[in-house]
């Protein structure tokens, strides 16, 4: 019984990221160096996604939106603007809980009412799989290869889920892990976060093109990325 806890909850060390980036290069979302792939998670909302949308098109971007199946049920037609706009289609999970907290059938149960969510709102088969909280468990990656799904992380966050954060500390945090080859992680929805706080996401995608441009950098989605299968 303890020997299979731990291996239920040993991939949950992946949450460290520092640890990760430097033994788990490709789950940490480390692809082409002089490329950025751009992820939102916790999305699709009809209240903020639109905007964040918006500015992407201003800003010749395409990225990586990691859904939550209830958020896709409750705002289809936000899911299929996601795929009309270009952008990219990935696994969030149905629920937003650890799932490290989760049992392996209520996992598998949880990725694939996602999964089939997506696919029933847009057409679009998911290649892309992250947690929430990038929380991973022996669970998690049975039902991600079960689905056909490539489990990324990412290398830098914006921690923009914060009731604090302003869209100059989300460039800063981003800038602080900003490596070669990074995955950055940023949300287009406060459904799991401070009431407001994609306003500073929003805020930060002008100055983090700025960052970028600066770096020498393009941005686009994971399957742009030169990353291998997991």
């Amino acid at each position: 019984m303890a020997g299979a806890a731990l291996g239920h909850l040993l991939p949950g060390v992946t949450s460290w990221r520092g640890l990760r980036c430097w033994a788990l290069p490709t789950l940490s979302g480390i692809g082409t160096a002089d490329h950025v792939a751009l992820t939102f998670d916790d999305g699709p909302d009809p209240l903020s996604t639109p905007a964040i949308l918006d500015q992407l098109d201003r800003l010749g971007w395409r990225a990586t939106f990691f859904l939550l199946g209830s958020m896709v049920r409750a705002a289809p037609a936000m899911a299929e603007e996601l795929r009309l706009r270009g952008h990219e289609l990935g696994v969030h999970g149905d629920e937003h809980r650890s799932h490290l907290q989760r049992t392996p059938g209520a996992l598998r149960d949880d990725m694939a009412r996602a999964y089939d969510s997506i696919v029933e709102a847009t057409g679009v088969v998911p290649q892309w799989f992250r947690p929430p909280f990038g929380a991973l468990s022996a669970g998690s990656l049975a039902s991600a290869h079960h689905l056909g799904l490539r489990p990324v992380l990412w290398t830098t966050w914006g921690r923009d889920w914060r009731a604090e954060a302003t869209p100059a500390t989300v460039v800063a945090d981003v800038a602080d892990g900003l490596v070669p080859g990074a995955t950055v992680l940023l949300h287009d929805s406060d459904c799991t976060s401070a009431p407001e706080s994609w306003r500073s996401t929003l805020g930060a995608l002008a100055p983090l093109a700025e960052l970028f441009a600066d770096r020498g950098l393009t941005v686009g989605p994971l399957s742009e990325h030169g990353l291998r299968a997991a």
